[in-house]
């Protein structure tokens, strides 16, 4: 069985991008805590706060079910599909409950908001749907789910962290 397909060849993977994850996650917390009062006060923005806690806990969540020990290529497949699905579907939800700002365009909400919902948590579903068919890339799969998720993440704590304030 190839890289793709098999977890333990991608531990070091899993531990790094947990650890990245975790530690994005506190830097959301802070930036959070910095401006409270200027989050709260606007309609749309403690919604972006839960999406990037959720970009964050994404690959934070499906890295320690990778690095899970002696667990089966079944087992994980089917974890990421449903991490995919639930992680997916909250970020939609909040989402649609955030609804937008009278300055933002649909096309500044479809890349800003939309595409790393559907991008990231994509990725995710189609590892774990390729790890169980052991084909279409598997594992490999994770990289780009992982990628978009705080990548999207740290743009959205900028934004949450010095945008807010210009």
């Amino acid at each position: 069985m190839g890289a793709a397909y098999s977890a333990v060849q991608w531990s070091q993977f899993g531990t790094a991008v947990a650890t990245a994850s975790a530690a994005l996650a506190g830097f959301l917390f802070i930036a959070v805590s910095i401006n409270l009062r200027q989050i709260l006060d606007a309609p749309n923005l403690p919604g972006r706060a839960a999406l990037t806690l959720i970009l964050f806990g994404t690959p934070l969540v499906s890295s320690l079910l990778l690095i899970v020990p002696g667990q089966t290529r079944l087992a994980l497949g089917l974890e990421l599909v449903v991490a995919g699905l639930v992680a997916g579907t909250f970020q939609l939800i909040i989402d649609l409950r955030a609804g937008s700002t009278a300055k933002a365009t649909a096309m500044q909400r479809m890349l800003g908001r939309i595409f790393p919902i559907i991008a990231s948590t994509s990725c995710l579903l189609v590892a774990g749907v390729t790890l169980l068919a052991q084909a279409g890339g598997g594992l490999y799969w994770l990289v780009p789910a992982a990628l978009v998720a705080i990548i999207f993440g740290l743009l959205n704590v900028w934004v949450l962290l010095v945008e807010i304030l210009r």
